[in-house]
């Protein structure tokens, strides 16, 4: 796991920093093995990696009346596990998460850390949103085949939700997602293929 060095906290930094968040529960499973990969190649393009493993670090992705939002008071003050949080998602300059897609939808811990951290005052509730600028890259290991999750319009579904629902709501203007699928079967072929294009362009200027 990788945290921002204290240290350097108020000075100024020399190289761009990806968030690269990841949400399995298992450190041999193939998540955790892409996530490797993505971070190899974001280092190799000149980021510096914070990882953010929600498991390993045991974020709780409960809601709590302290981290409710307010919609009367978009200052509201939520507790001290979120806003260390949010200071690790300003701090970067793209975010990336990596997760397999569960019920079609997000695993319950990366959906409540959305649900805690990307809260009204934060990441929306502004006239100006505080992520605009930032850069974001979904990649999802999906079971089906490409064959099977297009025809059934999962696509279409999943992307949209995570691109315009999350990305696109919080001011995120340039956000991708990217899938990896037939993923019980997936090998390394695949785990090359995902962290080649879905990081593509990402690099800093």
């Amino acid at each position: 796991m990788s945290h921002p060095d204290p240290r350097t906290t108020g000075r100024a930094r020399t190289r761009a920093r990806a968030l690269l968040v990841v949400a399995h529960p298992r450190t041999d499973s193939l998540t955790a093995q892409l996530t490797a990969r993505t971070r190899d190649r974001l280092v190799h393009e000149g980021f510096e990696v914070d990882l953010l493993d929600l498991h390993e670090e045991g974020f709780d992705p409960r809601m709590t009346p302290a981290d409710e939002p307010d919609w009367a008071d978009r200052e509201k003050a939520y507790s001290p596990e979120v806003r260390a949080h949010m200071r690790r998602i300003e701090e970067a300059d793209a975010l990336v998460v990596v997760f397999p897609l569960w019920w079609f939808g997000l695993p319950a811990v990366l959906k409540g850390w959305i649900d805690r951290v990307w809260n009204h005052g934060f990441a929306y509730g502004r006239s100006k949103p505080r992520l605009a600028g930032k850069r974001m890259v979904w990649i999802s290991l999906v079971s089906y085949t490409e064959e099977q999750f297009t025809e059934l319009g999962w696509d279409r579904v999943v992307a949209r939700t995570l691109r315009e629902g999350i990305s696109g709501f919080c001011g995120i203007e340039d956000a991708s997602v990217h899938f990896v699928y037939d993923s019980l079967r997936a090998g390394e072929q695949a785990l090359a293929a995902a962290a080649g294009p879905a990081l593509d362009g990402l690099a800093p200027a």
